[in-house]
């Protein structure tokens, strides 16, 4: 276990090493100075620098953990993170500004607000397949309502989680922002802690895990999990698109990705022409790499892929090699695999694409609606009203119409799942919301003080009351 910030990086147990970390933080705090406006914009600052100077850094860890190019490492670890800094810089004041509100006849005079006040410590859990992105948005948005942020990066990518040890504090208020790094050990540690708030990011099973160690202190958490999100695509949608952004997306960080399209089920009557031009886009896509696979970040995650491989019932028509020593699995495409398969049970999380057929777009969303609900649905069709009737019958975290996963690169849109893929919701100004509590403020004059609202009470008063009630 690393701890970093000052001096921290001591080699003694996780519980006396964390508790005087939390301790620092809530004194930090106490101070006032994080409640400021200039002191969040200065910190979100901090970030967009160390995205801008220390993008090289960036791309070689993330290319040591997860074997990524570096123009992936760019558009998903770099520049997405750099544009929800730079939006929440931009609009920070006037999120913090007071709501007025509007207050009924029995409360006048009086005013009333809603403000925004931070929550205080907050516990920011990232995650092993986008380890900047996924610890990085959640941060700016922490800081963005003025807490001050343990920073746990993932295990799983040990280069990242090295990087952002050491460089992070010198481009935020070390005081305030403190990077522990260490296992799953190290994140119960921290949870004992009772932090205001925790953002978690990962699976279902270990979201549940967190829930229930927050549950004894109350400590609310947001949970950004996974789940299989499906494709919809109706016989009017255009085939050549729907290959190329269900390719793109599944070959992106060699499908691990909480968003990536997990299986696709087109309408009968398109199902082989889809299968075909999802083919030629991977053949494509990849000329210059034919016989290679893609990268899988560890052995477990590996053996969990190929087994699924050779247990499927469908019929591989595309890829399916793997190489364990070298820890890659091919761009696969299976057809009509058994819903009791384990590539239709599990979340992929890998560079597999089942492709179903469906008599018809009931069907479809029958059969999505029959399993736990996913993080985003995607839906390809020409037809307003197909799509209108897919987004409102269908229930996701979010829903894209004819692409996929580019919801998560919006700003103004909240990220969040639902159900087994998660509660709450982030990004933009509703991160700021996520991490800040909305305080209720009534402001009421001493006078008049009208005795017939106080006991004892008379049949008038009564009846005034009810008038005005």
């Amino acid at each position: 276990m690393t701890l970093t910030n000052q001096s921290h990086s001591k080699g003694s147990s996780a519980e006396s090493d964390v508790a005087p970390i939390v301790a620092q933080l809530r004194e930090a705090y106490a101070g006032g100075r994080t409640r400021k406006a200039d002191w969040r914009k200065g910190q979100i600052g901090g970030i967009e620098r160390f995205l801008d100077e220390r993008e090289q850094e960036i791309a070689a860890a993330l290319a040591e953990d997860l074997g990524r190019s570096e123009m992936e490492a760019w558009l998903a670890d770099v520049a997405l993170v750099k544009a929800e800094a730079t939006y929440a810089r931009k609009r920070l004041r006037w999120w913090m500004r007071r709501r007025p509100q509007p207050l009924p006849l029995n409360q006048l005079p009086a005013v009333g607000w809603v403000q925004y006040e931070p929550r205080g410590v907050v516990l920011v859990i990232g995650a092993w397949n986008y380890p900047v992105y996924l610890t990085l948005v959640p941060l700016v948005a922490a800081l963005a309502a003025g807490n001050v942020v343990i920073v746990k990066p993932s295990e799983g990518a040990p280069a990242t989680s090295a990087l952002l040890a050491h460089w992070l504090p010198r481009y935020v208020d070390p005081e305030a922002v403190v990077v522990v790094e260490g296992d799953a050990q190290v994140t119960q540690e921290l949870l004992s802690q009772g932090p205001d708030k925790v953002l978690f990011t990962g699976g279902t099973e270990i979201g549940r895990k967190i829930l229930a160690r927050a549950a004894p202190d109350l400590t609310p958490v947001l949970l950004e999990l996974g789940g299989k999100s499906p494709v919809v695509v109706a016989a009017d949608a255009e085939m050549d698109v729907v290959a190329r952004r269900v390719a793109w997306a599944k070959l992106f960080n060699s499908g691990q990705t909480c968003l990536a399209p997990d299986y696709v089920l087109a309408e009968r009557s398109i199902h082989e022409q889809l299968v075909r031009r999802i083919i030629d886009t991977l053949t494509q896509f990849r000329a210059d790499q034919q016989g290679q696979g893609l990268q899988i970040v560890n052995e477990r995650q590996f053996d969990r892929l190929a087994a699924s491989l050779a247990d499927t019932s469908g019929r591989i028509v595309f890829g399916g090699g793997s190489n364990r020593d070298a820890l890659t699995i091919e761009p696969t495409v299976i057809t009509d695999p058994d819903p009791d398969d384990a590539v239709m049970q599990e979340e992929i999380f890998g560079p597999i694409l089942p492709v179903l057929a469906v008599d018809s777009i009931d069907e479809a969303i029958t059969f999505v609606n029959a399993r736990p609900k996913p993080l985003a649905a995607y839906y390809f069709t020409s037809s307003r009203t197909v799509a209108t009737k897919l987004v409102n019958a269908i229930s996701s975290g979010g829903a894209v119409v004819n692409h996929v996963t580019v919801h998560a690169m919006v700003p103004q849109l909240p990220f969040g799942g639902v159900g087994d893929s998660g509660m709450g919701a982030y990004h933009g100004k509703w991160g700021f919301e996520a991490f800040s509590h909305r305080k209720s403020v009534l402001v009421k004059p001493f006078k008049p003080d009208l005795k017939f609202v106080y006991p004892p009470y008379s049949a008038r008063s009564v009846k005034i009351m009810r008038r005005v009630f």
